[in-house]
């Protein structure tokens, strides 16, 4: 038995193509889960091309759709739930996650929106705590306007900080100050106040400009690197008063509970997905480019045909 998937592939184009993987076998604290959509993000397009996933191998990590086998130790969700996981190879047609993995899905969250919340979701809020993140802290977000950007400044204002949104360009400003920010800024212009806490997704020369921005005692997390661009630290400039800069990636390992508080969010109103692409898996492509050249706003999700 086979079921359908997107593999790598370093011939198609952004180095991925829809082909057919064995039918995935449950450990006993996994659960059998049929993928109605799963979320693309510049990591995966980047794992792709760098051969993190190897030729052949499924892709993903971000999908949602319904149990149809439970965990044979009892643990996890009953078939028939409706759920969002975290997993590596999560671009196929049926996937084996383990149970602490995923989160439930009320009726009133779309799993649409629930698959654009593992990778993006969590690097937000997994960023902006260990940034320290608390009411009255002044909270900076690059890259506001893609996926992790849009979450992360919908957390931090719901949190109670003063938050700056920065974009690339004026039309990608668009929402963001419905979605929680205080100000929002072109590239760095006009902040002109110390802010305590950065979550950057640019790299490059803005890293090392957002760095000069940060108040002693604060945290800038670099969650990303869109800009592709160096960043040149002049001497000296990380000489002075104690402030960190992190490199933060996403451990995978045990993110249901934080899944399960991104669901609650949705479901309550206080943190909004934006769909900026959605289509049919086999447009993965469409899909990659749209995200490479910066023409989504917020996330891009791929329907899984059939589901």
């Amino acid at each position: 038995m086979s079921v359908r998937a997107l593999v790598v592939d370093p011939s198609a184009p952004a180095a991925v193509r829809p082909g057919e993987v064995a039918d995935p076998v449950a450990g006993s604290g996994q659960v059998l889960l049929d993928v109605h959509y799963a979320s693309l993000n510049y990591g995966d397009l980047n794992d792709a091309k760098s051969g993190r996933v190897p030729p052949g191998a499924v892709l993903g990590s971000d999908a949602a759709g319904v149990v149809v086998q439970a965990a044979a130790d009892g643990s996890g969700p009953a078939v028939g739930t409706r759920v969002v996981a975290l997993q590596p190879g999560a671009f196929a047609e049926r996937i084996a996650v383990d149970v602490n993995a995923l989160a439930e899905v009320p009726e009133q969250v779309g799993l649409a929106e629930a698959a654009a919340l593992p990778v993006a979701g969590i690097a937000a809020l997994r960023s902006l705590r260990s940034g320290g993140l608390g009411p009255g802290k002044r909270v900076l977000v690059t890259g506001a306007s893609g996926g992790v950007g849009r979450f992360a400044v919908q957390l931090a204002a719901h949190a109670g900080a003063h938050v700056i949104a920065s974009v690339g360009s004026a039309p990608r400003r668009e929402g963001l100050v419905k979605a929680g920010a205080d100000e929002v800024v072109i590239g760095l212009a006009g902040i002109d106040r110390p802010v305590d806490v950065i979550i950057d997704s640019v790299g490059g020369p803005q890293l090392f400009e957002a760095w000069q921005l940060l108040a002693p005692g604060g945290s800038l997390q670099s969650v990303g690197w869109t800009s592709g661009e160096p960043a040149v630290f002049e001497p000296y400039s990380t000489i002075g008063p104690a402030k960190s800069l992190t490199s933060f990636i996403n451990d995978l390992s045990a993110p249901g509970a934080d899944l399960a508080e991104l669901v609650r969010h949705v479901a309550d109103g206080s943190l909004s997905v934006d769909l900026g692409w959605q289509g049919p898996w086999e447009d993965v492509a469409e899909a990659a480019d749209a995200l490479r050249s910066r023409r989504v706003r917020g996330k891009a999700v791929l329907r899984v045909s059939g589901a």
